[in-house]
């Protein structure tokens, strides 16, 4: 890391990111379970009875500007990005926390409109808020959240833990939906940009539920850093290559013409309502049947395939026939979406 200061693509969740967290943190915190780099922490705490179970554990803050947006607000987003993490490692979510830092002037009314909207989508999301923390600063107004989340994964006989490392060659690459939405309410709502898109934010239990019916090899959600992002790191992770096929990502039209105005790539676009998962061949019309038939998953589509080519390595096959490297998010992919 080069930088002798903080800069704003430290919070990008592209490369900036990764290196921080190589330089700063994982040194000092390293443990076989932090090592593993997931989004959620499988411990080693077994629990259950007719079955063993296995408790997952994931932490998030959220800085998102403005703190209401088009389709959502700060409250559900911090329910859905930490349930949303829990389900990654096929884990049920049982508790959440929830953690307020207010900026002093921050308007109470609003403070009551984002916990109302914590506590419904928490209700969707099927945990409940088990304890909380709120602290006042210096400021002017701001208002932020902080959330823990604790689930249980029971294993399948003769099938490991979903895993950010699980990607196998072969596999078929499936997205649940279409790319950008969040990234692109966000960014028109702070530019007063007139537009009829909402934000896709979601808590994907209902979804992730369903595919416990076969073998899903890995799973992300698609956040920061955008689709492109997420699958360069499965690819590391896993140790595998993958070749995605332009034409088959769903993009709404509106999403892609606003990107469009912009110069920005929806590839590198995130969302808070998505997920990416891989799965055998041999599975992949009924993991399509699931997620479409899930809520939040009538759009998704199969969008490439595992490979072994050269292990660590993304690229997509362009509509003109060509193939194009893609890497993680570089710089800060503005504005800051949670």
């Amino acid at each position: 890391m080069t930088e002798k200061k903080i800069i704003l693509s430290h919070g990008s969740g592209g490369a900036s990111t990764g290196e921080l967290i190589k330089e700063v943190f994982a040194d000092a915190f390293k443990n076989e379970i932090l090592d593993a780099m997931e989004d959620a922490a499988l411990l080693p705490l077994e629990v259950g009875t007719d079955a063993t179970g296995r408790l997952v554990m994931t932490t998030d803050s959220f800085v998102v500007d403005p703190v209401e947006f088009p389709g959502g607000d700060i409250g559900r987003l911090a329910v859905c990005g930490t349930v949303n993490d829990l389900l990654m490692r096929g884990a049920k979510p049982l508790y959440i926390t929830s953690a307020w830092i207010l900026e002093e002037g921050a308007d109470v009314e609003q403070l009551k409109r984002l916990v109302k909207s914590m506590a419904e989508t928490a209700g969707e999301a099927g945990v409940n808020v088990v304890c909380g923390d709120t602290k006042v600063i210096n400021g002017n107004g701001g208002i932020y959240a902080n959330t823990a989340g604790v689930g249980i994964v029971y294993k399948k006989d003769g099938n490991e833990y979903i895993s950010a490392s699980g990607a196998k060659p072969g596999d078929s690459v499936i997205v649940s939906g279409t790319i950008g939405e969040h990234h692109a309410a966000i960014l028109s709502d702070r530019m007063s940009i007139e537009t009829d898109i909402s934000s896709d934010v979601a808590p994907l239990t209902d979804m992730v539920n369903n595919l416990s019916q076969i073998n899903v090899h890995c799973m992300r959600d698609v956040t920061r850093g955008g689709l492109a992002t997420i699958c360069k790191e499965l690819c590391v992770a896993s140790g595998v290559s993958m070749e995605l096929v332009q034409e088959s990502i769903p993009v709404e039209k509106k999403v892609k013409d606003f990107a469009g105005l912009l110069g920005l790539d929806p590839l590198y676009m995130g969302n808070e309502g998505k997920l990416v998962c891989t799965v055998a061949e041999s599975d992949e019309e009924k993991a399509l049947e699931i997620i479409r038939a899930s809520r939040y998953g009538k759009n998704a589509a199969v969008i490439g395939k595992v490979t072994e080519d050269d292990p660590g390595k993304l690229v997509i096959k362009t509509p003109i026939g060509g193939k194009r490297i893609l890497d993680v998010l570089r710089g800060e992919g503005l504005p800051r979406i949670c």
